[in-house]
């Protein structure tokens, strides 16, 4: 069963939120740019884009490569290089954009606000988590 460690962004700050179970399952398949609702990571009545991520290796997803696994690509500039002179190019390896398994973080960023702040829903514990 994956598990991720979404970060969600609103413009002014991030938040980082675990995601696992169902919800974790309902993720897979999406795609960089696809708009999800915000139950599927505890903030109900948020819309969020997703924007990039990261697999368990630290390898980069890529809006413009199709699919969920990873492939070597000659790029010029944009995400896994960034080149300081003109004109170069490298041959990178990058994850595909297709949120699968694989992936370890999920980048998000806010794009129609819900009724309470991110901060509350986010910071509220479940019942029963063992601390007294």
């Amino acid at each position: 069963m994956p598990e991720f460690k979404v970060v969600i962004s609103d413009g002014k700050r991030s938040y980082t939120t675990d995601v696992s179970g169902h919800y974790a399952n309902s993720l897979v398949g999406k795609k960089i740019g696809d708009n999800i609702d915000g139950i599927f990571v505890n903030l109900p009545h948020y819309k969020l884009e997703i924007t990039g991520g990261t697999d368990h290796q630290g390898f980069p997803m890529r809006r413009d490569l199709p699919g969920p696994k990873r492939s070597r690509v000659l790029i010029t500039k944009g995400v896994g290089f960034q080149p300081k002179d003109p004109g170069v190019r490298r041959r990178r390896l990058l994850r595909g954009n297709t949120i699968s398994a694989d992936i370890s973080s999920i980048n998000m960023k806010v794009t129609k606000d819900g009724m309470r702040s991110i901060e509350d829903l986010l910071s509220e514990k479940p019942e029963g988590d063992g601390e007294e």
